[in-house]
């Protein structure tokens, strides 16, 4: 959990995703902290364009919020209550570091109330014949169908409550999962009798949810943390969170900058990089302002409606193993690479 300041970004996310915490502590030669460093600190390095070599002082956190060695369990509960925090670094009369503070005790993974809505109605053109007789998010992957992994890596990381959106063949998919007991969640359903898009299908819900919630589509294999997403939209009171990845795209050829005629400069087969949407997203409550029962609505015109209401739309960069399963040659990369990347 603990690194020392020349270590790289690269090191302090394996040090992150080593742990449940989703924090590294920072600390001389004398274990005196001088830092801590969150999981949202580094996305938010990688989006200004920080490279995973960069050192961890441009990132990390000085001056954090600790505790006297001593301190009581009652002081330290009510300190991160107030401050919002879930861990806070225990450290002795000359700033060693001893030990972290955990919210309530915390081990492991934290139960979430979070809702996830996961959208699985899609028709898998292009993914037939494969998809003629069964939903694309029920395609096995392994052993198991595809929204099940979806599912269970949600709970995996404390979420236990869904709602699936069907169309296409949804009967299959209420067959296999029903109320979700068996897999130890709570699962309801909304069913589109038209074509919604992910926006429109939200105006199904039989409530508006209360607090934050995910949205993602269910063709999505990734080993992000959806917990830190959530954390990240609630730090940066956002109303909506896009998750994106890094999508790169090389030109085969030596490019030429001119000036009218005159050459400027040249480069040999440039790579040009953008983030692109990963379909997963954090919604604030508020989003609902902006969906009209009924209507069809697709997630982008959602967003640009509520971009143009004022509300902040943040960016979350997805650093982690992602795959959206649309194509043939795209589930037979993740049906050869599935246990390679999240275990049997």
């Amino acid at each position: 959990m603990t690194l020392t300041p020349d270590a790289t970004l690269r090191q302090v996310m394996e040090v992150i995703d080593s742990g449940a915490r989703q924090i590294a502590l920072v600390t001389d030669a004398e274990g005196v902290l001088i830092a801590t460093v969150t999981d949202g600190d580094v996305r938010r390095g990688l989006l200004r364009g920080l490279t995973l070599e960069a050192p961890v002082s441009e990132v990390m956190h000085r001056n954090p919020t600790t505790l006297l060695k001593g301190a009581s369990a009652a002081s330290a509960q009510r300190l991160m209550r107030e401050r919002g925090l879930s861990h806070i670094p225990v450290v002795d009369p000359e700033g060693r570091l001893v030990a972290l503070a955990l919210r309530d005790g915390m081990t492991g993974v934290e139960p979430r109330s979070t809702r996830v809505i996961l959208m699985a109605g899609g028709l898998g053109m292009r993914l037939r014949p494969l998809t003629e007789t069964v939903p694309k998010p029920m395609i096995p992957v392994g052993d198991k169908p595809l929204l099940e992994r979806i599912v269970t890596r949600f709970q995996d990381q404390g979420f236990s409550r869904f709602t699936l959106s069907l169309n296409y063949l949804g009967h299959v998919i209420r067959d296999h999962f029903g109320d979700g007991s068996q897999l130890g969640v709570e699962i309801d359903y909304v069913e589109e009798t038209q074509r919604m898009g992910t926006g429109g299908a939200l105006s199904l819900l039989d409530s508006r949810p209360d607090e934050p919630f995910v949205v993602m589509n269910g063709d999505i294999l990734t080993t992000t943390s959806f917990g830190a997403m959530m954390d990240f939209h609630a730090e940066t009171g956002s109303a909506v969170t896009i998750c994106a990845r890094e999508f790169n795209m090389q030109v085969p050829y030596g490019v030429l900058n001119t000036d009218g005629t005159t050459l400027v400069s040249m480069e040999e087969k440039p790579v040009h990089k953008h983030l692109v949407n990963a379909g997963i997203y954090a919604l604030s409550p508020v989003a609902f302002d902006h969906i009209k029962d009924g209507e069809p609505l697709d997630m982008p015109d959602l967003i640009e409606r509520v971009k143009d209401a004022g509300h902040k739309v943040s960016v979350f960069p997805v650093r982690e193993y992602w795959m959206d399963i649309g194509r043939l040659e795209d589930l037979d990369r993740a049906r050869s690479e599935y246990e390679t990347v999240f275990g049997k």
